[in-house]
């Protein structure tokens, strides 16, 4: 009972992987902004369909978007990105749409749902000293989503599930509205061991994941020897924080026996070098700035790496001294180290794009401005680019031209809610109230808030002449919401 406990209190740190259950449950009984939770089935047999896995998806990412903190950094969910779908690929998916969660906490954690929601903490980044070992975790959760495993869960416990969910749903509200342990222990009485079994893989299910997963791995070009070494840095973490243990082991119960089948498994492919992108670490030395104990540790700590034997031609250490000094309002420093390093990466998206965020800082707008621009010209669509490109028009007043550049980014990534809500921002600076309206409707629809979203349309509707081509738009957008507005209430 106390390691249950333990692990239910992790949901006070946001601890992303044990609260994604208990999310559901909160939006289910969510009156003010009517989300509720999908319907998963009857006792019939089979497994739930896609049609429901879906709606757990977008029910779980409401919850997330509600509840938990995320990382925005346009690089780091760039680069996220790009190595999911080096391996979406290669993994056993029927649905290979994958949305991504980047949950700002230090914590070592993944997690994967229904619907294709994989989610990452940016403690991920610090505790995966290598590409191999952080490809390996998200490999890992790919292969979850793949064996349906988290499906395969719920169906096991259907017929217990709705005593479980009613005294969750008690516990979590209680626990939501005090902010203490309060309602986390009216449900871990009798509930405990049956949301525990909900909440955790089984160890077959957590074998077949390792399989499936060193496969995928193995046929995207990458080294499956990184999912053991990471195992064993679990395993390390586990030994040194006792009863504290990592996020990710308590849903994804991990043995020595299965460390060692997993390296035995590994050693079956062909060896050969696989070398890191250097990307990854650039972006685990960005992370570790960003959860420094302060601007100044994070300079002292980058500076302290620098005096080591070979660290000055460690492009990654020098970069994290840029950043850290960029964070520790030193632009002259950052600005100098960046150019240093662009010498030998002139064309590098990472570099180009901090050195525009130094400019920021420096108020340098035209040169900022110059560095992006050309950058886009030779990455045409590029989202950090024009994420930051926006930043300076914002920064220059322009909302004109950076309502543009968002608009840009809402169109190929219209589940990034903070995206809509930046250009709401940017088109209120335009002086366009329609473009306002459009942007927050949007912005409440991911939060789950469909009758804001209504009230949005209708008064950008209201705004616009009849018969014109956007009032139509906004029209049948309004329709949309409205339709799936009645459809949650007669569910």
């Amino acid at each position: 009972m106390n390691d249950v406990l333990l692990k239910f209190r992790g949901y006070r740190k946001i601890s992303t992987a044990t609260i994604l259950v208990f999310l559901l449950a909160l939006s289910f009984v969510s009156q003010a902004q009517d989300t509720r939770l999908p319907n998963i089935g009857g006792t019939g047999g089979g497994l739930i369909s896609g049609h429901q896995e879906s709606d757990i998806g977008q029910q779980v990412m409401v919850s997330i978007r509600r509840s938990a903190p995320r990382i925005t950094d346009p690089l780091i969910y760039d680069y996220l990105s790009a190595i999911i779908y080096r391996l979406v690929p290669s993994a056993p998916l029927e649905n290979r749409e994958i949305t991504l969660a980047l949950i700002d906490s230090p914590a070592l954690n993944a997690f994967a749902v229904p619907g294709g929601i994989v989610g990452v903490n940016g403690g991920l980044f610090l505790n995966a000293a290598t590409e191999q070992q952080f490809a390996s975790v998200l490999a890992h959760e790919l292969a979850h989503l793949s064996q349906r495993h988290f499906a395969r869960r719920l169906e096991q416990q259907e017929t217990s599930a709705p005593l479980t969910l009613a005294g969750m749903i008690a516990g979590i509200v209680l626990s939501a509205v005090t902010q203490s342990d309060i309602g986390i222990a009216a449900i871990a009485g009798t509930q405990a061991l049956a949301i525990q079994n909900m909440l955790a893989y089984s160890r077959s299910h957590e074998q077949e994941a390792d399989r499936v997963g060193l496969d995928i791995l193995a046929t995207a070009g990458m080294d499956p020897r990184g999912m053991p070494e990471m195992f064993e840095i679990m395993m390390r973490q586990n030994r040194l924080q006792g009863n504290n243990m990592p996020e990710y082991l308590s849903t994804h119960p991990l043995t020595q026996s299965r460390v060692a089948d997993t390296r035995n498994r590994a050693e079956q492919y062909p060896e050969k070098t696989i070398r890191d992108g250097q990307e990854y670490h650039l972006m685990r030395s960005r992370l570790q700035v960003h959860y420094a104990a302060s601007p100044e540790i994070a300079v002292d700590t980058f500076e302290n790496y620098l005096k080591k034997p070979d660290a000055e031609t460690n492009e990654a250490i020098r970069y994290g001294l840029a950043v850290a000094y960029l964070s520790n309002n030193q632009p002259e420093k950052a600005a100098q180290v960046i150019s240093e390093i662009m010498k030998n990466n002139p064309g590098r998206i990472t570099l180009q794009v901090t050195l525009a965020e130094i400019y920021i800082q420096q108020n340098k707008l035209d040169e900022a401005r110059s560095v992006l621009k050309d950058a886009l010209n030779r990455n045409p669509g590029n989202y950090p680019i024009t994420s930051t490109l926006a930043d300076v028009e914002i920064a220059a007043g322009n909302g004109t031209q950076a309502a543009e550049h968002l608009k840009q980014l809402t169109r190929r990534m219209p589940q990034q809610e903070y995206l809509w809500l930046r250009l709401a921002e940017a088109e209120g600076m335009a002086r366009n109230i329609v473009g306002v309206h459009r942007a927050r409707a949007e912005y409440d629809a991911l939060m789950g808030d469909l009758e804001s979203a209504q009230r949005q349309l209708r008064q950008a509707q209201e705004k616009l002449p009849a018969g014109s081509a956007q009032r139509q738009v906004v029209s049948e957008r309004l329709a949309e919401i409205t339709s799936r507005h009645q459809a949650r209430r007669n569910n």
